[in-house]
């Protein structure tokens, strides 16, 4: 699976600056942080919606659609795809508790 992110995210990160006009990608990330962190926002949504349904060939589509405006929102941050693998590595062996009451204190 890691590999089809990063060939996404390779093909994200070589539309970054090309005309918005040619490009959807190019034209979010043009569009900076808060558009493509909105139009992850929706596209999350609608992937609970098809949950909530049990329609699962809605789901796969939604969560296709929730994963490339994710990576379009870490090329917008400057993340890499290693930069989060880095933070799953991290966690591997740890369950969720464990990981939630390691977290600092707000």
């Amino acid at each position: 699976m890691s590999d089809a992110l990063d060939r996404l995210f390779a093909t994200i990160a070589s539309r970054r600056g090309a005309d918005p006009a040619s490009s959807y990608t190019a034209k979010l990330l043009a569009a900076g942080m808060e558009t493509c962190a909105k139009k992850f926002g929706e596209e999350a949504v609608e992937a609970v919606i098809a949950a909530a349904r049990n329609d699962k060939t809605e789901l796969a589509k939604e969560s296709a659609d929730v994963l490339y405006h994710l990576l379009v929102m870490w090329a917008a941050a400057g993340l890499t795809p290693g930069d989060v693998y880095a933070v799953l590595e991290s966690r591997e062996g740890m369950s969720g508790l464990e990981e939630k009451a390691s977290r600092p204190k707000a």
